[in-house]
């Protein structure tokens, strides 16, 4: 069974850079498209990117252009989420979820979630 684990996560001051790592143990993560969630208190589940398992690319944030970016290292079997720019409204904890190839579809079901990492942006 897939076992995803986030990493990277912390404490950064308004305007630093962070990035995420996503990545499994034992099981190739190349079949899946993996996205990005972030949940913050008091606050609905919001996606953030996707990548999939071909490498396309689907933009869910509603921020300017730019500030969060998803790659994927297939040699390292990881999908890694970077944040610029951080400002305090990103703080949350952010989570990345595996699902069958595509990135189109809904995020419910048989879907692989990972414990999520905490981001504190803050001064």
């Amino acid at each position: 069974q897939l076992r995803l684990v986030e990493s990277g996560g912390g404490l950064v001051q308004p305007g630093e850079s962070l990035r995420l790592s996503c990545t499994a143990s034992g099981v190739t993560l190349d079949n899946y498209a993996i996205g990005w969630f972030r949940q913050a208190p008091g606050k609905e589940r919001e996606e953030i990117l996707c990548i999939s398992s071909g490498g396309g690319i689907t933009d869910y944030s509603n921020s300017e252009p730019g500030r969060f970016t998803i790659s994927r290292d297939r040699a390292k079997n990881t999908v890694y989420l970077q944040g610029n720019s951080l400002k305090p409204e990103d703080t949350a904890v952010y989570y990345c979820a595996a699902k069958d190839r595509f990135c189109l579809g809904a995020w419910y079901g048989d879907i692989y979630w990972g414990q999520g990492t905490q981001v504190t942006v803050s001064s």
